[in-house]
Formats: structure tokens, sequence, C-alpha cells
């Protein structure tokens, strides 16, 4: 497509060609920035970021790249990493002062937990299972046969994955005459330590969970700090889609919830908020678009695709809409453990119809459409 054939941006008779020089393909990706609706008003911040925009950190047989404040800005909340580990890889022992939440998008992986009260935890996860390590709590992630994609979670929009705490630059960075102490043996047992840290390094593939767990310690935790959450079947809302909701209800140690929804073409998710926490989206699949809704007449509009993150800060009003061919598939997570909606349709329905036709000079048509309910709507 040439400069002279690509989207132009001009609605009705306001705005004017775009001679260039301009990103074609960054322009039809986001047709609602360059053509905002006549709806967009004021300020809102930018509300998207893609994974294939971050700078991506290639280690022996994986690589990491995050979303955080400093690539989203608005997202003071949360941030996000997006992992790869071959087969037998490791994401080495380590720790976070943030809790870590995981969900696997491709492949089979080993997670690996000690907790304060000296349960061993290991669990091997497949794609769309989840995990949640608190924060402080000591873990490692492995790649099985034919390795893993995950995406993590975590509950501060300042985090960045380079400034975990890691095993290898904890005994890096202690005295060898304190270890040796530490440990009860001679220092020289300790000479062949790495000089710093290994990060994601390669192992062979572990043997057999059941093997493994044969070996240690027989004790687990109460609640368990993953999740097959692959195997939990989606509420259906009629042919539009469905939604599975992951918070502390149906994952008691979470302190962070989930809603992945799936959308056909051509359906909404309705237009709601969220009461007490924020919102960080990773689109899985799809064509979509969202128009996020503050105080004072500030509204934006922003397009996604697959590999898209989004952001919407607690309490502002959004919808998601499938714009495409193909069905949607979005994460949603939330830095509050209990999933938590405000329905704009069932506010509405739910207040007595003088009081909403007094604000909103509704015909009878439309109070009728408020009570009945809406078979093409995601709830």
């Amino acid at each position: 497509m040439t400069e002279k054939d690509a989207l132009q941006p001009i609605r009705g008779d306001k705005g004017a060609t775009d001679p260039g020089p301009r990103n074609i393909e960054l322009d039809r990706q986001n047709p609602d920035i360059l053509i905002p609706p006549e709806t967009d008003n004021g300020s809102i911040p930018n509300l998207k970021f893609s994974f294939g925009m971050a700078h991506n950190r290639l280690e022996e047989g994986g690589w990491a790249r995050e979303v955080t404040v400093r690539e989203l800005p608005a997202a003071k909340g949360l941030a996000g990493v997006d992992m790869r580990l071959d087969s037998g890889v490791v994401r080495e022992l380590h720790w976070h002062k943030e809790a870590e939440w995981g969900y696997v998008l491709e492949g089979r992986c080993r997670v690996t937990v000690v907790d304060p009260d000296r349960n061993v935890f290991i669990d091997d996860l497949e794609a769309g299972d989840i995990w949640l390590f608190p924060s402080g709590t000591p873990h490692s992630i492995q790649g099985l046969e034919g390795g893993c994609e995950f995406l993590l979670v975590f509950d501060d929009g300042n985090f960045s994955e380079n400034e975990t705490l890691l095993v290898t630059e904890l005994m890096a960075h202690m005295p060898r005459d304190v270890i040796a102490k530490n440990f009860g043996i001679p220092a020289e047992h300790f000479d062949n330590l790495p000089p710093k840290e290994k990060y994601i390094f390669r192992l062979p593939v572990p043997a057999p969970l059941d093997e493994v767990l044969k070996g240690l310690p027989n004790q687990r935790p109460h609640n368990p700090y993953t999740i097959h959450a692959s195997e939990l079947k989606p509420t259906q809302w009629g042919p539009a889609g469905a939604t599975t909701i992951i918070d502390a209800k149906n994952f008691p140690i979470t302190n962070m919830s989930a809603l992945i929804i799936d959308l056909e073409p051509g359906a909404l998710r309705e237009i709601h908020w969220h009461p007490d926490g924020d919102e960080w989206q990773y689109y899985l699949s799809g064509e979509a678009r969202m128009t996020v809704f503050d105080a004072t007449s500030k509204a934006r509009t922003f397009n996604y695709r697959a590999g898209d993150v989004g952001y919407v800060p607690r309490t502002l009003a959004h919808y998601i809409e499938n714009t495409g061919d193909k069905p949607v598939r979005v994460l949603n997570v939330f830095n509050t453990p209990i999933y938590k909606d405000i329905s704009l349709n069932q506010w509405l329905a739910l207040t007595p119809p003088d009081l909403v036709r007094g604000h909103l000079n509704l015909d009878d048509v439309a109070m009728a459409a408020l009570r009945r309910e809406r078979r093409s709507v995601v709830k």
C-alpha cells in the first residue's frame, strides 16, 4: 500500500490527508488513534503498549521482555513479562519483592517453590494453567520437553525482571568465610560458585514429576501455588462469547484475580468498570478496540491485537469489542484478590425506571432494552 492509497485522518468534514512520511502499517493497526471517534475527548493517557516494541533480553536457551511503568507510564499498579524457556532451560532460583502471577501461554513447564513454613511444592503446568508466588517466596521455573512460553504479572508497575533477587548473586556477594560458616564446611568447597547471575540457563529436561517428588520431603502447602485453570469450564454467554474467572474464591492463595474473555466476531464485553482494582490486559488473539472514559468528559479509544498490552486504571469505564473476523481472547489481571465489576447495563436496569428516564430522556423502547437480558453482550 502506498501513502497515497493509505487510510487518511479524515472524519466527515474534519481532518485532512497525510501526505507523509508516515508508518502506514502502524496507522492501519490503530485506526481509532488516526481517526478517533467523535466521542473521544480530552486527555486520557496512553493505555497501550505492544510487547513487539519491548526490549528483548536474549539468554542461553530463552528470552524475556517486559512492559512496566517505564514503557507504559499509566500502568502504575501492575507490570508484565513475556518469557520463553527452551527444553530443560531454567529461570534460576530467585524471589521478588512483589507477588508473581503467571499464565502458561504455550508448552509445558515445571515450577518449584519452598515457602516460609518449609513446604516444598512442585507442579507441572501446561497452556492455560496459572501460578501465584507471594512476595519473598523463593521459586524457579523450568521448561519441560518442547519448552514453554509464559506471561508474568507483578503487583507493582515499577517492577523490573532485571532486578530480581537471585540465588547466584546472593552467593556471589556474601563473604566466602561467612558462606562456609553458614553451611558448616570448609570454604574451598565453594571455589566454583558462579561469579555473577545465571538468570536463564540450560539444564537437562528434569525427570518425571512423580520420581522427583519421591526424593523430597513429603510437605506440601494447604493452599497450592498453582491452579490448573486449563481444566476450568468457562461461563458461556450465548453465542457471543465466554468468560473464566480465577480469583481467591477458586484459587485461595492468590492476591491477584483474572478474567479470561473470549469474544466472537462483532461481540462486545459490555460497558463496565472495576471498583477496586487496576486492569492489566494481554491480548492473546484477534483484533479489538476499547474506549476508556474518565471524569470531566475525558475519553479515548485504542485498538489492540495479539501481543498488545492494555491498561485500565480502577474505576474508569470501558468496553472491549471484537472488531475483526476471528475470535478475540484477552487475559485481564487485577491487583485485587476478588474479581469485581460494575455493569452499566445492570446499574441502569436495577435503578428505579423514573429516575433513569429523568436522567437520560430515554423512550419506551430504550427503557425496555435496559430491563431485558442482552444476548449479544458478554457480561
